[in-house]
C-alpha cells in the first residue's frame, strides 16, 4: 500500500515487521525517528496492530500508520484504525504525536487525511475517544468535524458520519 501524503506529512502504513521494530525501539537503517519517538501511545498502537494481524491477518489499509514529516521523513507519531470496519461500516481510530511535535497542527492534518481516506474507501462512520483532561485531542477531533456523542466517567466519545450514508451510533456505558 502507498503512503498517504498531505502538504506537510507522510502517513506511512506500517508493516508487521516495522511494528515489531517499533516495539523493540530499533529503527531500521532507513528510519528517522524524532528524539522523543516512539511514545507509549505509539508502542500501544503497534501492539494493537500486531494483535489484529495475529487474529485476522494484516488489516491494511485499515491498520496502523506512522506519521512522518514530509520535508525530511522523520517519524513524529502514529495514527490508524483499531481494525477493519464492523458490519455497519464503522471504524475506530487512534492517534498521537511525540511531545516535540505538539502544537503545530500535525494531528489535525493527519487525522483529516485519514478521515478522507476512510470515506473514500466506503467507511460510513469513524469513532474516537479521549480522556476528559486531554483538551488538545478534543480540539483535534472537533477541528476535523467529529462530534461529541457520549461520555462516561473516563472518556469522551467522538464520531463523524457522512450525509447519505447509513450509520448507527452504538450506546456506550
Amino acid at each position: 500500500m502507498d503512503d498517504l501524503v498531505t502538504p506537510r506529512l507522510i502517513l506511512h502504513p506500517l508493516s508487521p515487521d516495522e511494528a515489531q521494530r517499533l516495539l523493540a525501539g530499533e529503527p531500521d537503517s532507513d528510519a528517522r525517528w524524532a528524539p522523543d519517538y516512539p511514545t507509549a501511545g505509539d508502542t500501544a498502537g503497534a501492539r494493537r496492530f500486531l494483535s489484529v494481524c495475529a487474529d485476522t491477518g494484516n488489516p491494511q489499509p485499515f491498520g496502523a500508520y506512522e506519521i512522518r514529516l514530509r520535508d525530511h521523513a522523520q517519524a513524529i507519531g502514529g495514527l490508524g484504525f483499531h481494525g477493519p470496519a464492523d458490519h455497519h461500516g464503522s471504524v475506530t481510530i487512534g492517534y498521537g504525536l511525540s511531545p516535540s511535535a505538539h502544537g503545530k497542527g500535525y494531528a489535525s492534518e493527519a487525522l483529516r487525511a485519514l478521515l478522507t481516506f476512510a470515506r473514500a474507501h466506503g467507511i460510513t462512520c469513524v469513532k474516537g475517544d479521549t480522556d476528559h483532561d486531554n483538551i488538545a485531542s478534543q480540539h483535534v477531533m472537533t477541528a476535523v468535524g467529529m462530534q461529541l456523542v457520549a461520555e462516561d466517567e473516563r472518556l469522551r466519545y467522538y464520531e463523524i458520519t457522512w450525509p447519505g450514508r447509513a450509520a448507527t451510533s452504538e450506546a456506550r456505558s
